[in-house]
């Protein structure tokens, strides 16, 4: 019957090398519904009356390829569902995530303070909250410039922060020029 090729009233992802890339902005648009159908293909993948009719979102893990689509279905799972309400402890947890703000997080620090001798950063057992706050957005920017310095580019990033990029920089290229 007709109805019964409308499109479901939620989103229907295949799971698709030729889908766009899963990032945090597409996992949380479809963290924003209550449902989401996810279509994880086998070998050669879908029929095509599927991906024309019934497809809502393509969606890709990477530029590789599986045997099938059932890990890549647990990844989106997995990505979407913590940004569900609830799922996570606080609500504001997944808002300091990687990529949630376009940077890589900060270096994490646990208990003890001394572990065999490795010290945590001083500031992060001062107590002064604003200098700890400063020091993670420093260190989240140092992590990012050296691991993915394409994030930059689309970061939304105060002059004082820009400054810090470029000290951090002229610091990267002086330690690699330096002699071994």
């Amino acid at each position: 019957s007709a109805a019964s090729a409308e499109r479901p009233p939620c989103p229907v992802v295949l799971l698709t090398p030729q889908g766009r890339k899963l990032d945090h902005a597409l996992a949380a648009q479809l963290a924003a519904h209550d449902r989401l159908v996810l279509v994880a293909g086998r070998y050669e993948g879908f029929d095509e009356r599927i991906r024309a009719h019934l497809a809502t979102h393509e969606v890709s893990i990477g530029d590789y390829v599986l045997t099938g689509g059932e890990l890549p279905a647990l990844v989106v799972a997995d990505a979407v569902v913590r940004l569900r309400p609830g799922v996570v402890g606080l609500a504001t947890a997944t808002a300091t995530d990687s990529f949630a703000h376009g940077l890589l997080e900060h270096p994490h620090y646990t208990r003890p303070a001394d572990f065999r001798g490795w010290p945590v950063p001083e500031v992060l057992v001062s107590g002064h909250h604003a200098e700890v706050d400063r020091w993670r957005r420093r260190e989240s920017l140092r992590r990012t410039l050296a691991r993915r310095p394409d994030l930059l580019a689309s970061a939304d990033l105060t002059a004082e922060e820009r400054r810090w990029v470029a000290d951090l920089t002229r610091e990267s290229e002086a330690a690699t020029a330096r002699p071994g």
